[in-house]
């Protein structure tokens, strides 16, 4: 278990499950839906599976790649921890168990569970021919907040389109971020990243345009948040500004000269954006 946890590096869950719980109680507040612990369930169910089965596909597809990179060598199939056919019967099971668990949230839930699994999945080929891979990545993990509001409501709504977008501008740009260790790795194998494609100078600028473009749509949400709920407030704001906060911090870290600090940019300040920002505005929603 210890090793397929590390296969889908699955405490990296901490970037899109809070937003899928974030929109999950929107929607519980704006009436759609009364709270169940079902619903909740199933929910951390799909995140939790669907995110394992496209980290493990993507493991299976990239393994060798993975091989020849220094950086990823030591990656769980190129180490020989798991095998090629066990990550991919992990990747089977897990998408089956999220669409299962879709059928039993809601038709609309179910109905689109195969075009959740195709963006999510299908990211895996997309650097072997577009440096807009960054951006699929972004649509996969911005799924999250309409997913959760979509289970409770059965449709979709401007707020949780707001986060989507969001979570898409955010998650793109700290991708970019996370790429830039491998920019000659994948310039000499034929990969395409923005890196790759721009050079580190220029996809840095990109990654701040996205972020800056992030930060005025957070900001958007709230403000659309106080006109549709009308008892949110101090918590929001705090989270509002933590977030944008630590979106202007992570760019001090990483250079592109100076890339000692890229896991403290991607892992340690985008967690603790999204856990601490969606905790915020989840205990305003229901305790204020």
């Amino acid at each position: 278990m210890k090793n397929y946890l590390s296969l889908v590096k699955f405490s990296h869950t901490i970037f899109a499950m809070p937003f899928a719980l974030l929109g999950f109680s929107l929607a519980v507040k704006n009436g759609m839906g009364e709270v169940s612990w079902k619903l909740f369930a199933l929910i951390v169910i799909c995140m939790v599976t669907a995110r394992n089965a496209a980290m493990a596909f993507n493991r299976y597809i990239d393994r060798e790649f993975d091989a020849q990179n220094p950086r990823t060598a030591v990656r769980e199939i190129p180490a020989g921890v798991v095998s090629p056919k066990s990550a991919l019967l992990f990747t089977i099971v897990n998408a089956l168990v999220f669409v299962v668990a879709t059928f039993f949230i809601n038709k609309a839930c179910f109905y689109l569970s195969p075009v959740a699994l195709a963006v999510v999945l299908g990211y895996s080929y997309t650097k072997r021919f577009t440096p807009f891979c960054h951006f699929v990545l972004g649509i996969g993990l911005a799924l999250a907040p309409l997913g959760g509001y979509l289970a409770i409501a059965g449709n979709f709504d401007l707020l949780p389109i707001l986060y989507a977008i969001a979570v898409f501008l955010w998650v793109s740009g700290f991708d970019i971020i996370y790429a830039l260790q491998d920019e000659t790795f994948d310039q000499a194998n034929k990969l395409n990243s923005m890196p790759a494609y721009l050079g580190k100078a220029k996809a840095l600028r990109l990654s701040e345009v996205l972020h800056l473009a992030c930060g005025v749509v957070f900001i958007l949400a709230t403000w659309h948040a106080f006109k549709e709920i009308q008892d949110i407030g101090l918590l929001s704001v705090l989270a509002t500004g933590i977030f944008c906060g630590l979106l202007f911090y992570q760019h001090t870290l990483v250079k592109p000269n100076d890339l000692s600090r890229v896991n403290l940019a991607f892992f340690t300040t985008n967690g603790i954006a999204s856990l601490v920002s969606c905790g915020l505005i989840i205990t305003d929603l229901f305790l204020f």
